[in-house]
């Protein structure tokens, strides 16, 4: 299995090749422009449109909670910070040998941003231990997106695209190691699914990545909430490609599953790309809302519901969902569950996420009051 697993990752690797080179030079501007561009300029011109009120200014932003309320999280991120490897090792070892990679990409995905220098040279140290590499391609990979900035990609500049590339590559070559020396490990795949749209790979060689990383993992939230990204129109995929994947996804899996996330994804990704206007009647469409809460009764709403990472980032997600279709008894279910717990994502796709989510929590409890 393990040899079959290395070809495979040899095969996508060399598919790979060329990629994020002259194409991605050549389609920079498009596709990383839409995504950490146009989506976010998209999110900018609808920012504000639901704190421009007297009532966000009586309100008071909520920290968005980067430790998700895991206290095991939270002293993860505090090893990362005084570039404790040992302390770090001690959390995420028996999360891998365990087998649960939804929770290790989990942790992994939240100290990407943190360790400076630390979590990049682990390859130097430890050029052997695939769960450093993995860590180390992650941090890469995040430190690729820093360099480039969600500014549009007309205002970021040729050098900027070039640390952006090298910095997504390098991460590649830390994470195929990874695959190399753990074969049955799925979280060097998850962060392959987002380097591949960093570096205009094309949606054949992340599906790829996507089905090697669920092969490993069936059911993986994370991994599917890449690809589902990766078939956005704003990545150069459709509407209909990102509800169908949803949807089939959400459709194969069992009661309590935290796939029926994706579908709530895809209608905050489709609203997002609306105008002013035709937005709110997309997400507001009476099949829509009935969609979300099918899902969210398979999923959040559901006894079983109960993933080993996070609950929040569904929690959040459905919530920004019913409120935007205007169920503010469905969202204030969600968000007497989420308290203080607000995640960055979807929020920022309306502003500052930390005064979005204060608004739109008060504005369903009011409403629920009523």
């Amino acid at each position: 299995m393990a040899i079959a697993a290395v070809a495979a990752a040899s095969v996508i690797r060399g598919l790979s090749k060329g990629y994020g080179t002259q194409r991605g030079r050549r389609f920079a501007g498009r596709a990383a422009g839409q995504a950490g561009a146009a989506g976010q300029t998209r999110a900018a011109g609808k920012a504000g449109r639901s704190v421009r009120t007297a009532q966000a200014d009586t309100v008071k932003p909520v920290p968005i909670d980067r430790s998700h309320g895991d206290p095991e999280l939270a002293t993860l991120r505090q090893a990362a910070r005084v570039a404790d490897w040992r302390g770090m090792e001690a959390i995420l070892r028996p999360v891998r040998e365990r087998a649960d990679f939804e929770r290790l990409t989990f942790l992994i995905g939240n100290v990407e941003d943190l360790g400076g220098d630390f979590l990049l040279k682990l390859p130097e140290q430890l050029p052997g231990d695939p769960l450093a590499l993995s860590v180390a391609g992650a941090r890469h990979s995040a430190w690729a997106w820093e360099a480039r900035t969600g500014y549009r990609a007309s205002q970021v500049s040729e050098e900027q695209f070039k640390v952006f590339h090298e910095r997504l590559r390098v991460a590649e070559e830390y994470l195929y190691t990874a695959v190399e020396l753990d074969p049955d490990s799925a979280a060097p795949w998850y962060t392959l699914c987002v380097t591949s749209r960093g570096l205009e790979h094309g949606a054949d060689i992340t599906r790829r990545r996507f089905e090697a990383g669920i092969k490993r993992a069936p059911g993986h939230v994370g991994l599917h909430r890449q690809m589902l990204q990766q078939l956005c129109a704003k990545w150069g995929g459709s509407h209909e490609e990102m509800h169908a994947f949803a949807l089939k996804a959400f459709n194969a899996a069992p009661p309590g599953s935290g796939l029926g996330e994706v579908v709530a994804q895809a209608h905050l990704e489709h609203w997002l790309d609306l105008e002013q206007g035709p937005d709110d009647v997309y997400i507001r469409d009476a099949a829509v809302v009935q969609e979300l809460r099918r899902a969210a009764d398979a999923s959040v709403f559901h006894p079983a519901f109960g993933p080993t990472s996070s609950p929040y980032t569904a929690l959040n997600a459905f919530a920004m969902a019913f409120w935007l279709a205007d169920d503010k008894e469905a969202a204030g279910r969600l968000f007497d569950r989420i308290g203080d717990h607000a995640t960055k994502a979807p929020w920022r796709y309306r502003g500052d996420p930390e005064r979005v989510f204060a608004v739109a929590r008060q504005d369903c409890v009011k409403k629920r009051k009523k």
